[in-house]
């Protein structure tokens, strides 16, 4: 998912406290359901569910992690994918594949009794669908919490507006948002804390890469790094076999970016792809505005549609202290 830029990158990021990120946030929508549905889990991979086996994982997601945001000042805006452009559509086919295959092999694990590829595969198959996105907006809503439908890509429309200003960072995994030109990109925020990865358990803790810096300390535009992007390879193009972001780099320093194209891929055309990135398909018809929670109608909407518990809910509703008699979400900010 993404362009792999991590190589290049890795000297620019910087790890960061919640207490340094208070503010409006945009989230890559899309990004932060994925690693919710990917992380939340139980051993086996069985993603929770209510009674009538609808997945859960997001919402439980998205109600403890605003949660978390909200008691350290963090305003989000969670901005979803629009249409996709034609240009994706490849990757669109791979990652299902990819989430089929996955499926399959996870069942097979399972029946096998192997719980660590079960758990494994199961991450592997997860996927956004429409009743995901719907539950998620209708929780967002009932949390106070603006919900942005972009026209195209959703970090598209997230990088543009921190670019205005009418955000401060981006919460996104992927480095696709430095191409779309966000100023400050902030990793692992939905994800930070205590993981399992491969059989051990790492601390993940939020980083922040701001473009600018990472502009000048590559000496290169941001035009160069789309460019460097295209020879990786984007959700938006095939990259060339064999070149990852350190080689990319030098090609695109040396000048040879179109000579390399056209020996190692005849006929293909990068403008599109790069045109896509500097210049996406964004709106500015949109207004920024953080309400109150509805602590009854997160109640009926977990509890009586899908079954959560009362406790883990009413645990969730101190951290945003809407309780009667308590200050309202306009107090934090």
């Amino acid at each position: 998912m993404g362009v792999a830029l991590r190589d290049i990158i890795a000297d620019y990021k910087s790890p960061v406290g919640f207490e340094s990120l208070a503010g409006a946030a945009a989230i890559d929508a899309n990004n932060a359901l994925y690693q919710f549905l990917t992380i939340i889990r139980q051993p086996d991979g069985t993603p929770l569910m209510d009674r009538h086996g609808r997945v859960t994982s997001h919402l439980s997601g998205i109600l403890f992690r605003m949660a978390t945001f909200l008691e350290k000042g963090i305003k989000p805006v969670f901005v979803f994918d629009g249409k996709p452009t034609e240009l994706k559509q490849e990757t669109l086919n791979e990652r299902k594949k990819i989430r089929t295959d996955a499926g399959e092999r996870w069942k097979e694990a399972l029946e096998r009794g192997d719980e660590e590829e079960a758990y494994k595969q199961a991450r592997a198959s997860s996927r956004v669908d429409d009743a995901i996105i719907e539950s998620s907006k209708e929780l967002l809503r009932l949390l106070g919490i603006p919900v942005l439908q972009a026209p195209g890509e959703g970090e598209a429309q997230a990088a543009y507006m921190a670019a205005r200003g009418d955000v401060r960072y981006v919460v996104s995994q992927d480095y696709d948002t430095l191409l779309f030109g966000a100023p400050v990109l902030v990793r692992n925020l939905t994800v930070s804390g205590k993981r399992k990865i491969r059989g051990r358990s790492i601390t993940v803790v939020p980083e922040r890469i701001v473009l600018s810096d990472v502009l000048a300390g590559l000496s290169i535009s941001r035009e160069q790094l789309v460019r460097i992007g295209i020879l990786v390879g984007t959700d938006f193009n095939t990259g060339i076999n064999g070149v990852g972001a350190k080689t990319g780099l030098k090609i695109v320093r040396s000048g040879e970016f179109e000579s390399k194209l056209r020996e190692k891929m005849p006929g293909f055309d990068p403008e599109p792809a790069i045109e896509l990135f500097l210049h996406p398909l964004v709106t500015d018809a949109y207004e920024l505005s953080w309400g109150c929670p509805d602590p009854e109608g997160i109640r009926k909407m977990l509890c009586d549609q899908y079954d959560f518990s009362p406790e883990r809910v009413n645990k969730a509703m101190e951290s945003f202290s809407v309780k009667a008699g308590q200050k309202t979400l306009e107090s934090f900010f």
